[in-house]
């Protein structure tokens, strides 16, 4: 596959790596404007580094655009010309609709949005997909992109924004919460770096469970708690401090936000 990232920045890049690790692409153009935060993909000899748009855009059969939803519509104007019938458009920038995208560059081009996640990096993204009517018809071809980075999951694309909150702001609640573990097991006496490895093992380990197993995440949590035992004690005192509570009000809290997000 021939793909253009245009707006290599932090989650340009994951998706960039991803595809790199996984091997899944014989040409990859990465377009900024600041090329030297790129340097690392010199190394790669599929990669072709470009501050020019046209030139990315022009020699790909798939299209990511990778930029802040503000300079999306300005950046479609200047390249929707050269786009063509085969090519699969792909758009991660947050709360910028597929009705916008077509308005500027029309309906007939194959347009899917999708939201990964910076854990694409490491092929470990749960990416949502949402297709137009043209881009129905290259889903599996999408599919195939980001379940090289992870895991992919089509939705209607009134769910996306929720999507985003759940996958791409809930990496940085689950970092939180590792991070809240380490400190916790600081205070128990353990180095910063033995305390950082106990929490985040566990985490992988907690959720492979869940992943390997099909279990609901409390049949799970019964078989480690014992009557009168350490587990339910500290689970209770967890709840009365509100961490259930907490958790959910902050994704809606950010669900909230997301809504409020405009673009031009």
């Amino acid at each position: 596959m021939k793909v253009a990232i245009i707006g290599a920045g932090s989650l340009g890049q994951s998706i960039a790596k991803g595809l790199l690790s996984k091997k899944a692409v014989s040409t990859l153009y990465l377009s900024k404007r600041n090329l030297e935060s790129l340097s690392n993909f010199k190394k790669y000899k599929e990669v072709t580094l470009t501050a020019d748009n046209a030139f990315a855009v022009d020699n790909a059969d798939i299209i990511i655009f990778a930029v802040q939803p503000k300079h999306l519509s300005k950046i479609l104007g200047k390249v929707k010309y050269l786009l063509r019938k085969d090519q699969l458009i792909i758009s991660v920038a947050t709360g910028f609709s597929i009705g916008k995208i077509e308005n500027i560059i029309g309906a007939k081009h194959a347009i899917v949005r999708a939201m990964p996640n910076t854990a694409a990096s490491v092929r470990q993204s749960m990416t949502c997909l949402s297709p137009n009517g043209k881009g129905k018809e290259k889903i599996e071809l999408t599919k195939t992109i980001f379940n090289s980075l992870g895991v992919s999951m089509e939705i209607p694309e009134e769910q996306l924004q929720a999507a985003t909150v759940i996958c791409a702001s809930g990496i940085a609640f689950w970092m939180r919460l590792i991070r809240a573990t380490t400190q916790g097991a600081i205070q128990l006496g353990f180095e910063a770096a033995e305390a950082h490895e106990l929490a985040m093992q566990t985490c992988f380990g907690a959720a492979s469970l869940l992943k390997k197993s099909g279990n609901h995440p409390e049949a799970e949590i019964d078989r480690v708690t014992t009557p009168s035992g350490c587990t339910i004690e500290g689970l209770n005192e967890m709840e009365h401090q509100g961490l259930s509570a907490a958790l959910i009000k902050g994704i809606n809290a950010s669900f909230e936000k997301i809504n409020q997000i405009k673009t031009n």
